[in-house]
């Protein structure tokens, strides 16, 4: 009988960090995915510090199309099966869209769209099999138009749609599918996505370890939707008597006085 093991994506910082040492302190084997093979090792032997088994490390680039594959390959190598999957990889990039380099932004449709797209389908069969659950993480963003963050947005807002799809789906199958959508989180997507904190970092702010213990509660729970922080729960309320042209309007002097 194949090992079960949690397929975690964007493991090496920020939520993703977090996410595995929750989940490998829940007792849960680990299979890492990044980019960066030196922070998932390092992460592998802090969670070995921990207690917990070593994690499988994989060190690929999912704006690659054939990821999925060399992440499938490895698992098999390992003879274990995906038992709870973490979809956790994305960036985002800061500017207008027809500013922004056209080739990144495309790259970020395939790490936030496709390639998680390709992993939930592609170990739908496993995560059956084993009453496992998928944990996507979307964002706040996917409630809303994004000015100045259009192509992230509207990747988000496919997560969102996308996972809430499968919690109807694969929940009859016994898999609990559940969407996280933080707010803003101080990690390194800022650095990376070139924003700069406002008032709306300052009001919804709740650290990475608070994301990833709700999320992982969440998920153990078969919850839909989480929203970590007082702050977040209310804002998607809010959102449905909120006419849209104002929505985008606030939006867009928000992201005006990054």
């Amino acid at each position: 009988m194949a090992g079960r093991i949690t397929l975690i994506t964007g493991a090496s910082a920020g939520i993703g960090y977090e996410l595995a040492k929750t989940f490998a302190d829940a007792g849960h084997r680990l299979a890492l995915v990044a980019r960066r093979d030196d922070r998932l090792q390092a992460l592998s032997d802090e969670i070995v510090a921990m207690g917990g088994e070593r994690p499988i490390v994989i060190a690929c680039d999912l704006q690659n199309s054939d990821s999925c594959q060399l992440i499938i390959k490895a698992l098999q190598a390992e003879e274990v099966e995906v038992e709870y999957l973490v979809n956790n990889a994305g960036f985002g990039l800061f500017g207008e869209a027809r500013d922004l380099d056209r080739v990144e932004q495309l790259a970020m449709t395939d790490v936030n769209v496709r390639a998680l797209t390709d992993l939930c389908l592609s170990f739908s069969e496993h995560l059956i099999r084993n009453r496992g659950g998928i944990l996507n993480v979307a964002s706040l963003a996917g409630f809303l138009p994004g000015p100045r963050m259009a192509v992230y947005y509207a990747t988000k807002a496919y997560v969102l749609s996308f996972s809430e799809a499968l919690h109807a789906e694969l929940g009859a199958k016994g898999v609990r599918v559940t969407v996280l959508c933080p707010g803003p989180v101080p990690t390194e997507f800022q650095g990376r996505a070139g924003i700069t904190p406002g008032f709306d970092s300052a009001v919804l702010n709740i650290s990475a370890s608070q994301v990833a213990r709700v999320g992982f509660e969440g998920l153990m729970a078969g919850k839909r939707l989480v929203l970590p922080g007082f702050g977040m729960k209310i804002i998607p309320f809010l959102l449905r008597f909120v006419p849209r042209g104002v929505v985008l309007h606030l939006v867009s002097r928000v992201q005006g006085g990054r």
